[in-house]
């Protein structure tokens, strides 16, 4: 009887909880298809009269998102491309070579996750200016070449991996880049499309630094660009808002649900070690 009630408590609980994250998301999508004179009334609807398809239309010719878009998915598929090549690399000298300062090494990527990432936007920006890249791809892209975080959970993640596999490779005459591509890689993919996952919602949604960097149109990303739509509005169409926001947001949202549960199952092995 005990086990029942605390079984339907914590049901509950985790009912209450998830409403309340998803209510605001809920919110978001119904008032994208709403008519403006829908937004506000004295009892809220909770559902649209009617699907007012041309908020998106509208919202997306109320700014150019177009180009917004193809910027944003240019970085951050960069971006994911560029970590997951150098962290990888980085992870598999980390966990699978013996030489002279690794240990120091280890601990400065460890420090690099203490350090709040904002703390060094000062001296990269600095940099971008000597180097005459402010205000184009190579601005939003380079300072994120490398990351740690991907680093040390990839690191963990071929920790797991039998060495015996390895020496059974190499006997085979399989090299450590390829023991990294065949091996490695494919066997540790939860952890590392976990990884990719972060990344990607990270620089998909990143706002301070584009904002700091790009002062065109040309090369500004779609957390700007939706900034830009709303302080170029006069009056506040809250619907037509909502519809640009789904722009942001829905690429992202699609992609978690598709890849959620490897985001999971990395949660549950990344402590694993051989």
């Amino acid at each position: 009887m005990k086990r029942a009630l605390l079984r339907t408590g914590l049901y509950v609980a985790l009912l209450a909880t998830a409403t309340i994250v998803a209510m605001p998301m809920y919110w978001l999508v119904v008032s994208a298809f709403k008519a403006s004179d829908e937004i506000f009334t004295p009892i809220p609807r909770w559902l649209p009269s009617g699907l007012e398809w041309r908020n998106f239309v509208l919202a997306w010719q109320g700014a150019a998102f177009g180009r917004y878009f193809v910027n944003s998915v240019v970085v951050t598929v960069a971006i994911l491309l560029l970590q997951l090549t150098t962290s990888s690399l980085a992870a598999f000298a980390l966990a699978r070579r013996r030489f002279p300062g690794r240990g120091i090494i280890l601990l400065i990527v460890i420090g690099a996750l203490i350090i709040p990432i904002q703390v060094t936007f000062l001296a990269n920006f600095v940099t971008l200016q000597h180097f005459g890249w402010l205000d184009s791809y190579w601005a939003l892209i380079a300072p994120f070449t490398a990351s740690a975080f991907g680093t040390f959970l990839l690191r963990q993640a071929f920790l797991a991996v039998p060495e015996a596999l390895e020496d059974a490779a190499r006997l085979d005459g399989c090299t450590g880049l390829a023991f990294l591509w065949h091996f490695l890689l494919p066997l540790s993919r939860p952890t590392v499309l976990a990884f990719a996952l972060v990344a990607l919602v990270a620089h998909w949604n990143d706002y301070f630094w584009p904002l700091i960097v790009t002062n065109r149109d040309a090369i500004r990303t779609l957390p700007i660009g939706l900034a830009m739509f709303v302080t170029q509005e006069v009056t506040t169409d809250w619907n037509l808002l909502m519809a640009a926001t789904l722009f942001v947001a829905a690429p992202m949202l699609v992609i978690f649900f598709v890849f959620q549960r490897y985001f999971i199952r990395s949660h549950m092995h990344a402590g694993l070690k051989r």
